[in-house]
């Protein structure tokens, strides 16, 4: 007999919604949800939890009573990607339409800026900083590591200049692959994908998601890059900034938390359960949903065209079918970007942390975009004013 699955109890459920035991409780007294009681307490589905957090927030949203609390918070004006019709634009042009582009080209189109490779004593310095890390640091702090290396070797960087900020972007672009472990080469993805030693059959794959994750509305690591460059941040502690608001289960770290919850489906878990395992965290299904599309996710339906071709891509992609049918039928909720990177790293047999990484360089040319455009802005224009609520 199957085992039964993982339930999630009264105070997981209630952080799960953002509320308050008392108004859990309060839905299952109106039937909105189901619990079931035992010695230990009370116990909800995962599944049927995240159903009714996903309706929650397709309900029309109610102005705040204070033009300065909710969501959105403020508007930013920007030029470099909007989302129209369900179809993702950089400077109004489809991003699916670039991905058979090299993405350095895309990005001396998109920041009108000639590509500079990283000179080899920051290559050095980066190196450096990231082999000084325990074995068991992640990505994330990886990736930190190395753009410390990059900035401290860079007596430079605090020129606010169009053109050192370039530099800056290109010197991170062409120099983080390599201070990862993957070897210099003309061809971005290709530096990229050598690092976890993947075959060039993967490039075309591996350079279609750094397009595609160039931008994308205002993200949170976005924002902060601006809010940073407001300050009149240089380019990498703009970025450094990004990265922090990044390295977040609701942010970019989600790529890698996808990346994980296919393995176990792969490995023969079934989708419920391996759903089920990774709702405990609180932090919702990861791979599906998004709030700027009514469907599937405008990128990973770019992405997952490309995926069967990879050296375990037919296998990949049975998992996602299934993992997405599981979903659906659930949850009503669509695969987002998330669930596309993650089957790329799973057919390309790259480990699940890559999948941040992937997304970090991709993004990294739009936070340098972002940060450009900021830099042409009054000084200190994001700095909002706190409203005092105590006592």
């Amino acid at each position: 007999m199957a085992s039964r699955l993982p339930r999630l109890t009264a105070a997981q459920a209630a952080a799960r919604l953002g509320v308050k035991p008392e108004t859990l409780y309060a839905y299952v007294s109106r039937g909105l949800l189901h619990r079931e009681r035992d010695a230990r307490g009370s116990t909800f589905d995962a599944l049927d939890v995240e159903t009714f957090a996903a309706g929650r927030r397709r309900a029309p949203v109610r102005s705040s009573a204070h033009p300065t609390t909710g969501s959105p918070l403020g508007v930013v004006q920007t030029d470099i990607a909007d989302i129209e019709d369900g179809e993702l634009l950089f400077r109004d042009r489809r991003a699916r339409d670039l991905i058979d582009r090299p993405f350095s080209d895309v990005v001396a189109w998109l920041w009108d800026a000639q590509r500079l490779d990283a000179p080899d004593p920051a290559i050095g310095s980066a190196r450096e900083m990231v082999a000084a890390l325990p074995p068991h640091a992640g990505a994330m702090d990886r990736l930190r590591a190395a753009l410390t290396g990059f900035a401290a070797d860079d007596p430079l960087r605090h020129d606010t200049s169009a053109a050192t900020l370039h530099r800056i972007g290109w010197t991170l672009l062409t120099g983080l692959p390599i201070a990862l472990g993957g070897d210099p080469h003309a061809d971005i993805a290709r530096s990229l994908a050598s690092a976890w030693r993947a075959p060039a059959s993967v490039d075309a794959a591996v350079n279609a998601a750094l397009v595609l994750l160039i931008d994308h509305d205002l993200a949170v690591s976005t924002f902060a890059a601006r809010v940073a460059a407001s300050a009149r941040a240089d380019g990498y502690a703009a970025v450094s900034a990004a990265l922090g608001a990044a390295d977040s289960p609701l942010h970019i770290s989600a790529a890698t938390r996808t990346a994980r919850l296919l393995t176990r489906v792969r490995r023969g878990l079934e989708p419920e359960r391996a759903l089920a395992e990774v709702l405990q965290d609180g932090n919702g299904i990861p791979g599906f949903g998004h709030p700027l599309y009514a469907g599937v996710d405008d990128r990973a339906d770019a992405l997952f065209p490309l995926l069967p071709a990879l050296p375990d891509g037919e296998g990949t992609m049975d998992a996602v079918r299934r993992l997405s049918e599981t979903v659906a039928a659930r949850t009503g909720l669509q695969p987002n970007v998330d669930l596309a990177l993650a089957a790329l790293v799973s057919g390309a047999r790259l480990p699940d942390d890559a999948a941040s990484t992937i997304f970090v360089v991709g993004r990294l040319a739009g936070w340098i975009a972002h940060i450009d455009a900021e830099y042409g802005e009054q000084a200190t224009r994001l700095r909002p004013r706190g409203e005092y609520v105590g006592r």
